[in-house]
């Protein structure tokens, strides 16, 4: 039988791969950006949001299982989709559009679904609501780092 975690699980991955629709020059793009002086984590963000997606499928896990298959845990379900596909479409998305704005739109955006799924989840699980917060607190400083690239880009914003 197929457990619930397997199947968030799966579906998490999937989206993920998304976000390698990039090609060779969309990366060339984003790698001749100047970045601000103050970015020196840049290698660890794939691991920083590897962490915060692995919270984020956990949440899910936890939320499922306090009322599995019932209409208002599937919304919720949908939620943590959302946020998910909007996240992982800012790297494709900006690259292609090569638009530093759209990316900052998109990293905000991110942040008040993730805002609004806390909110929603926080009466069925603490402990749900508590792993969403790496996302709530990581999630400003990519927003920032990209519109602040906008002013040290301005023909790529």
């Amino acid at each position: 039988m197929i457990k619930s975690w397997m199947v968030i699980g799966a579906v998490a991955f999937l989206v993920a791969l998304a976000a390698n629709l990039i090609t060779p020059s969309d990366r060339q793009w984003f790698k001749r950006l100047q970045r601000p002086r103050w970015l020196t984590f840049e290698g660890a963000i794939p691991i920083i949001w590897t962490v915060i997606f692995i919270c984020g499928a956990w949440s899910a896990y936890i939320v499922w299982e306090k009322d599995p298959g019932t209409t208002p845990t599937w919304l919720i379900m949908g939620l943590y989709l959302l946020l998910e596909i909007v996240t992982i479409a800012y790297t494709p998305v900006m690259f292609r559009l090569r638009s530093l704005k759209v990316g900052t739109i998109l990293g905000g955006t991110g942040f008040i679904i993730s805002l609004l799924l806390i909110l929603g989840v926080l009466s069925i699980s603490g402990w749900a609501a508590l792993l969403l917060v790496p996302y709530l607190l990581w999630s400003p400083i990519g927003t920032y780092t990209t519109w602040k690239m906008i002013s040290l880009n301005p023909q790529d914003a």
